[in-house]
């Protein structure tokens, strides 16, 4: 006799995911994408770690809000992206490359529109830091909250599978 291996979702989570999720990009970019007036503006940053080193040469106690603002901003979404999945049997790895991926597009996304307002230019440091944050937050909760999630019974269940389906031998075709 075969066993079905019955994947079971959270039916809140998807849902709640989902809402959450787009509530917190709609404030990230309603903060991000606000038109700056600035008399000077810095050239924006195409090389990886430029800005990151600029930012610590200033010192740890003036390296920390720029460092910290840039991982934190996305970091919400290393948990909400997963419980907008409402999944709880997913090999953490693919997993965490899927969040961190989509963390990472996210992030690029709102770097490139933040460049068709005034005062914002392009800086790859952001990117970096806003996917390492979304990196860290996923690997901080959402493995813990899936075993969990596990413990509590909404893993996969393995159900005896069905014998073959029954045909009717004598039914006709209808003239």
């Amino acid at each position: 006799m075969q066993r079905v291996v019955q994947t079971r979702t959270i039916a809140w989570a998807r849902p709640a995911g989902v809402v959450l999720t787009a509530l917190y990009l709609a404030v990230v970019a309603w903060f991000l994408l606000r038109p700056q007036s600035a008399t000077w503006v810095a050239a924006g940053n195409f090389t990886p770690l430029h800005t990151i080193r600029a930012d610590l040469a200033l010192g740890p106690s003036e390296a920390w809000r720029p460092l910290g603002g840039g991982l934190l901003l996305l970091a919400p979404l290393g948990v909400l992206l997963p419980l907008a999945g409402g999944r709880v049997d997913v090999l953490g790895a693919a997993s965490f490359a899927r969040t961190v991926f989509a963390g990472l597009m996210v992030s690029f996304a709102l770097q490139v529109v933040r460049t068709w307002f005034g005062g914002h230019l392009f800086d790859v440091d952001a990117v970096l830091l806003n996917a390492t944050g979304v990196a860290i937050a996923h690997l901080a909760v959402v493995p813990g909250g899936r075993a969990l999630l596990r413990r509590c019974g909404y893993g996969p269940t393995v159900v005896p599978a069905q014998g073959p389906t029954p045909t009717i031998s004598r039914v006709g075709v209808a003239p």
